[in-house]
């Protein structure tokens, strides 16, 4: 990609992140780094993908922001949202697709990428790299339509149902609901970055190939018609739209969705971290029940002040939290609602996004009769 371009358009997205407060600032340096290595690929269309997802993903987070206020609570104490987006956030959505990337540009960079024309073919020899497109822009489809799905799917007028459990009404949020306007918003979510990839890819003609000298001979058509690439859309559309319902499965099994029993509204963890279910109250106990012993033997006589001191700070830190109409409460009024406490927000995501990245790769190979050990070949 043009470098004077790509850095353009990285310093754009620096300021919107930083101006917005959309990002913080770890996660703008990791930011930074992701769309350098997204800019590296000679192809200008992986950082548009980035671009697209990330501007996409901050107008529909500011699109449900006030209602989910109503809806959820923040595990810092506040109203819903879960506040600027972190390093690991920014990790999640796209370190196997910058990774995909990175494996394509070096590959381009071999004798046989040479001897051929620098455009998208599909995967017939011997741009067995190729594959690796349909990975990375599969990745963004699903983390695209998991973002969409969640954001917006809040908004429906209807009680999500558990997707594990379909008869099971729970509170907005919960992790694993699903509505049919959260579908229909992760179709669109994977939609947009699909037609994005289909408009900015540039596919090769259809051509016929001469394999004369190679093993088999003979000739073989390469390249995209108009067909084929509304094909290509549809199947990232779909593969992202799967994502979106993988990761509300993975979330209702392996991620604990916390609700506070005061008010019935799910806590959504800080940057996309886990949600602290209990208090420290046992070992408050026990540091409690410590001192009492030392001082009944006079050896804590002098710690008493500092002890007391520590131990009211922790009684304020670890079982105060503000809630949405700013009453006082405490993290023994939470309790697990649905899931189990496996992986935070941002390990469903990665785990997701992985999974359709190597569903895009296998898949394509599978099509275009592709073997998976020579993709780097």
């Amino acid at each position: 990609m043009n470098p004077w371009l790509a850095g353009l358009a990285i310093l754009a997205l620096v300021y919107r992140a930083y101006s917005r407060n959309s990002l913080t600032p770890l996660g703008i340096s990791v930011a930074i780094l992701t769309a350098i290595a997204h800019a590296i690929h000679p192809w200008s269309v992986f950082l548009a993908l980035l671009i697209v997802f990330f501007l996409s993903g901050t107008a529909v987070t500011k699109i449900k922001h006030d209602v989910k206020a109503r809806l959820t609570h923040s595990s810092s104490g506040s109203p819903g949202g879960e506040g600027p987006r972190s390093h690991v956030q920014v990790l999640a959505n796209s370190l196997v697709a910058s990774i995909l990337i990175l494996l394509h540009a070096w590959s381009l960079r071999s004798e046989e990428y040479k001897s051929v024309p620098m455009c998208y073919r599909r995967g017939a020899w011997p741009r067995t790299s190729d594959v690796l497109i349909a990975g990375t822009v599969a990745n963004y489809a699903a983390v695209a339509a998991d973002t969409f799905s969640s954001e917006l799917g809040i908004l429906a007028t209807s009680k999500p149902r558990l997707i594990t459990s379909p008869w099971r009404q729970v509170p907005p949020g919960t992790n694993g609901g699903v509505t049919p306007t959260g579908i229909h918003a992760g179709l669109l979510g994977s939609f947009i970055i699909s037609a994005t990839a289909a408009v900015l890819l540039p596919f090769c003609p259809t051509s016929t190939l001469d394999l004369a000298g190679t093993l088999g001979g003979g000739v073989e058509t390469v390249g995209w018609n108009w067909p084929s690439r509304l094909n290509f859309t549809l199947a990232m559309t779909l593969i992202g739209l799967c994502g979106s319902l993988l990761d509300s499965l993975l979330g209702a099994l392996l991620q604990a969705s916390v609700i506070d029993v005061r008010t019935g509204k799910i806590i959504e963890g800080e940057g996309g971290g886990k949600v602290l279910v209990h208090s420290t109250g046992s070992l408050h106990l026990k540091q409690k029940a410590k001192l009492h012993e030392k001082i009944g033997t006079g050896e804590g006589a002098a710690i008493v002040p500092e002890v007391s001191g520590e131990l009211k700070k922790r009684s304020i830190a670890n079982t105060t939290m503000t809630s949405q109409d700013g009453s006082a409460g405490h993290h023994e009024s939470r309790k697990v609602e649905v899931g189990n406490d496996v992986l935070s927000n941002n390990g469903v995501n990665f785990l997701m996004a992985a999974a359709m990245s190597v569903v895009g790769v296998v898949g394509s190979a599978w099509i275009w009769d592709v073997p998976l050990g020579k993709v780097l070949g």
